[in-house]
């Protein structure tokens, strides 16, 4: 399987109908959707596609044909996206009609070429990458270790959210396999200093704690 790491676009016509597709992180797909929206008010669609794995391991697909005839637009395009093992990814196109009709096939054809070509505009960019899979992990760090942690996680590159309160800050970061056995090695010294853990990523080795909090 593989993902994509940041928006890419391209564009494919046919008889005088324009399709603008956008392949994207399935992090940022509500909001690119919001903003094509905004940006193309004229256009007589705008079908999408995604694929995303959720905290079950399980691929869950959606789609929409936004008004084009059923099963014309959004399923060319998530067969697309499955043609390449894509996960964790969505795809927008946006639609400019242009007073020729394509015909059921046509449009089958015509967003399948759409979404493709946004895909292999991602292949050529170096932008499609291997995907693994990552597990939650949620932790407190004192307001005194915060500056360590952040120092680890960005000299990794390693994404983090976090949210303060009176004593410090409660951190929730995803990691695969080997990067939460380097983490927990890391962070496990500083216990006595009034580090925690609240849930250990499933992708722990041996036993998984999961607290509450």
């Amino acid at each position: 399987m593989q993902t994509i790491d940041e928006i890419i676009t391209a564009t494919y016509e046919i008889k005088k109908s324009t399709f603008l597709s956008f392949l994207c992180p399935v992090s940022e797909f509500k909001a690119l959707h919001e903003r094509l929206k905004a940006e193309h008010p004229k256009a007589a669609h705008v079908v999408w596609a995604y694929r995303e794995l959720n905290g079950y391991g399980q691929v869950v697909e959606n789609q929409s044909d936004d008004g084009e005839p059923k099963g014309t637009s959004g399923q060319p395009s998530l067969n697309a996206l499955r043609g390449v093992e894509l996960i964790d990814a969505g795809v927008l196109i946006v639609r400019y009609f242009g007073g020729i009709k394509l015909g059921t096939g046509g449009l089958v054809r015509a967003y399948a070429a759409a979404v493709n070509a946004a895909i292999g505009a991602a292949q050529l960019s170096g932008r499609l990458v291997k995907f693994e899979i990552k597990s939650p992990c949620i932790f407190f760090v004192p307001f005194v270790l915060n500056a360590r942690f952040e120092h680890y996680f960005e000299k990794r590159n390693l994404a983090f959210l976090r949210e303060f309160n009176e004593e410090g800050a409660i951190w929730r970061a995803k990691f695969n396999g080997g990067e939460f056995d380097e983490f927990y090695a890391f962070a496990n010294a500083f216990e006595r200093e009034g580090f925690k853990f609240y849930a250990i990523a499933l992708s722990a080795k041996g036993e998984i704690y999961n607290e509450t909090f």
